[in-house]
């Protein structure tokens, strides 16, 4: 228990200190620049604090997190049932497998003119590239996290003869969270990626369009700025995301503490 305590805050100063180490010699490597691409991070973080806080947030942030959002949970309403149906069925997979491979290995940038030709520049169009892109590591572990559910728990629920909805929403759909979760944080990652993708081809507003509407004007302390806000709002939703997961599967956690400790 005492190690334990000390791993976790021992964990905690590295999360800390190393990201403030790598900030401190970045600051002082790029204190002295002259260079019009690499700006000193002083200037940097003056054109975060002008532009982020607050004045782009309504303007830019809001937008790219809602679409963000609508399209990370159409590709989870979608790819967790679908993908708790295909591993029912060993013949439905097969039959659903050339789709599925051949779709997984589109790349969702390279979908973008075939989604404005069909669907327009608006929301609608960057919504479904982002729960496009989204979908496919949620079905894949979806469907790895219903075959890996262990056979004695399987044994259990056919003696119960629970009903099939009990089954899946009571013992399925738990038992593989997870490895849904697993896909979820890679998806997320993907999400955010196909946001900002989408933004820079065709949008007016967004962290994405803000990024590249700095650089074609040539403004490169104002697009660093947009850059280094990409990345802290990847962290910050794989934090909310990682805190989700910590609450919904305590009980997960609690089981393999009983089985290490017996």
């Amino acid at each position: 228990m005492i190690a334990r305590a000390l791993r976790s805050r021992l964990g905690l100063i590295l999360e800390v200190t190393v990201p403030l180490a790598i900030v401190a010699a970045w600051w002082i490597a790029s204190a002295g620049s002259t260079s019009f691409f690499f700006p000193p991070l002083s200037e940097i973080l003056d054109s975060f604090r002008e532009t982020w806080l607050f004045s782009h947030v309504a303007s830019d942030v809001v937008p790219s997190m809602l679409r963000l959002a609508a399209g990370f949970a159409i590709a989870i309403a979608i790819a967790v049932p679908l993908g708790v149906l295909l591993s029912q069925s060993k013949l439905l997979w097969r039959a659903a497998e050339p789709i599925v491979e051949f779709l997984r290995a589109l790349p969702g940038p390279a979908l973008i003119p075939l989604g404005i030709v069909l669907i327009g520049i608006g929301s609608g169009m960057k919504i479904a590239l982002i729960a496009f892109g989204c979908l496919f590591p949620i079905l894949l572990t979806t469907m790895d996290g219903v075959a890996s559910i262990d056979p004695v728990l399987r044994d259990t629920v056919r003696v119960l003869r629970l009903s099939r909805r009990d089954r899946i929403m009571r013992v399925i759909v738990p038992a593989a969270l997870p490895q849904i979760f697993a896909g979820l944080r890679t998806s997320l990652a993907l999400g955010l990626i196909m946001v900002v993708i989408s933004e820079m081809v065709a949008s007016e507003n967004g962290v994405g369009y803000f990024v590249l509407s700095a650089q074609r004007s040539f403004d490169l302390p104002a697009m660093w700025a947009g850059t280094l806000m990409i990345g802290l709002l990847g962290y910050a939703l794989s934090g909310l995301l990682t805190l989700v997961e910590r609450r919904l599967l305590r009980w997960h956690r609690a089981s393999k503490a009983s089985a290490l400790s017996s």
